[in-house]
């Protein structure tokens, strides 16, 4: 049968995942990932089924000068032929001296897989990434000619994505951008140009019905790059009510979360975010602080998709 053939696929590609390739922090990060997927995967554009416009912001690391600063805007929708979906993705994270931003549009095209709802979404995405470096920002042990030129950098991007789910489970796969770019670095306190490699993500959730009221949605994301361990991000959020969101997630060797949503109208929902550092950074920093606003446009005689995802 048909979904066979596509679980074997999908199986296939994420022990490639797990053999081949690891994690090198050079991508923004998300405590709130489950509910900013386009960002991580351009097949779900249009996933949600109505207009769905998602913002949200992330100041981490709190008390450190300098520290990662992300904000992201996302808005995507089906087409008027249903299996096609399209969006725009936003992202602005600043670094240091560094500022990034990348510009991308997202396509997707969706197929049924089974007469159960079950769908296998492909996605395209293409875009711009602009680096700016303000070395009058950054603080240097030794004064060094190279700092004396500020840094503006264009690179083209181009991405894909797998999405496949149904009605109470998901699983993707994606590659952000295929180009190798060159983007800000200050690992060891050295500040530098650095190769951007390629990066691989895996998402993966499922919800759980306890009762007619309180629903369980476990998720994962798994961020990989070639040369360095992977890293995971694990989470579980409970939905009572279709209204309030509790959970807590866990960011491997980095972090302990707490999450906290509320489905405000059926069309405006606000979640929030909070990391307890557990590196070695964690006597530097106040941890780190994520709050997220999605708007949905509800279609005229049709409710908004009731999926916990």
């Amino acid at each position: 049968m048909i979904y066979k053939s596509v679980f074997k696929i999908v199986i296939t590609l994420i022990f490639a995942f797990l053999i081949n390739t690891s994690f090198a922090q050079q991508d923004p990060q998300y405590t709130q990932y489950m509910y900013n997927t386009m960002t991580v995967n351009s097949a779900y554009a249009g996933q949600r089924d109505v207009l769905s416009i998602t913002g949200l912001y992330r100041t981490q690391w709190v008390g450190i000068n300098g520290a990662p600063e992300t904000f992201s805007f996302g808005i995507h929708s089906p087409l008027r032929n249903e299996a096609l979906g399209l969006g725009l993705s936003i992202v602005s994270d600043k670094l240091g001296p560094a500022q990034e931003t990348y510009v991308d549009a997202n396509f997707s095209y969706s197929i049924p897989v089974d007469d159960e709802g079950m769908e296998l979404s492909f996605g395209l995405k293409g875009g711009v990434h602009l680096l700016g470096l303000d070395w009058s920002k950054g603080r240097f042990q030794e004064s060094d000619y190279l700092f004396d030129d500020n840094v503006n950098l264009f690179s083209p991007t181009i991405g894909a994505g797998i999405y496949l789910h149904s009605d109470d489970w998901y699983l993707g796969l994606s590659v952000p951008n295929f180009i190798t770019t060159e983007h800000y670095n200050n690992s060891d306190f050295q500040n530098s140009l650095a190769v951007e490699r390629l990066h691989l993500f895996l998402i993966a959730g499922y919800v759980f019905d306890l009762s007619e009221e309180t629903k369980l949605k476990p998720a994962i994301l798994l961020k990989g790059v070639k040369g360095a361990p992977v890293i995971a991000d694990i989470s579980a959020n409970l939905l009572f009510k279709e209204r309030l969101t509790l959970g807590l997630a866990w960011r491997w060797d980095d972090a302990l979360s707490g999450l906290i949503g509320l489905q405000v109208s059926d069309g405006l929902y606000i979640g929030y975010s909070y990391d307890k550092t557990t590196s070695g950074l964690k006597s530097f920093n106040n941890g780190s602080h994520e709050i997220m606003l999605r708007f949905e446009l509800q279609k005229i005689g049709r409710l908004i998709s009731p999926r916990f995802f």
